[in-house]
């Protein structure tokens, strides 16, 4: 069995107690934090992810549960919006979001699930910096320091922003998805 097969194999039939004594860890840990080797190192290898200089690992916590807006002070009226957010985007996509903005020159490649318990989830972030000189040599990933691929997490061009988007379909069924709702209904079909 090769390597990569086998971490996936071994991640399928974690240790219960590995996993509870890594969570109370990662709980006493910073919201966003920088780390030096990939939890799933299969995952994070058939995302783009390679050991060398440019590229950053990064494991973010984000709170579960539904989003609420602040809570209204002043009495109800009928024109008061709801308190729960209605967002269109993941928690994955969230993730992402927030470890690009601790990391300002880096550009987020891709992201994976790597725990939950009842309060949290965690992500692990794969950012490049797009200013490193081995990644502008790059062949593979070059093409992050060009202009055009700055805010590519904002934009919902990763691969969790298309999911949200409604780009991972094809067919019957999406045909107004695609560029995107907005510019379809600009175009007036």
């Amino acid at each position: 069995m090769a390597l990569m097969k086998h971490l996936r194999e071994t991640w399928k039939k974690l240790d219960p107690a590995i996993l509870r004594s890594r969570l109370i860890k990662w709980r006493r840990e910073p919201v966003v934090i920088r780390i030096d080797h990939a939890t799933r190192l299969d995952r994070a290898r058939s995302l783009g992810y390679k050991a060398k200089l440019g590229y950053i690992l990064v494991r973010v916590r984000l709170k579960r549960g539904g989003r609420m807006r602040e809570q209204m002070k002043a009495g109800r009226r009928s024109k008061t919006m709801r308190r729960k957010k209605v967002v269109a985007k993941s928690y994955q996509t969230i993730a992402e979001e927030r470890a690009n903005k601790k990391f300002l020159n880096c550009e987020v490649l891709n992201s994976y699930y790597v725990a939950k318990d009842g309060l949290h989830y965690w992500y692990e972030c794969i950012l490049i910096d797009r200013a490193h000189p081995s990644i502008k040599k790059d062949k593979r990933s070059g093409w992050v320091a060009n202009g055009k691929n700055t805010g590519r997490v904002f934009r919902g061009l990763t691969s969790s922003g298309k999911r949200s988007r409604g780009l991972h379909q094809k067919g019957k069924g999406v045909e107004k998805h695609r560029p995107s709702q907005k510019a379809h209904k600009r175009q007036g079909r």
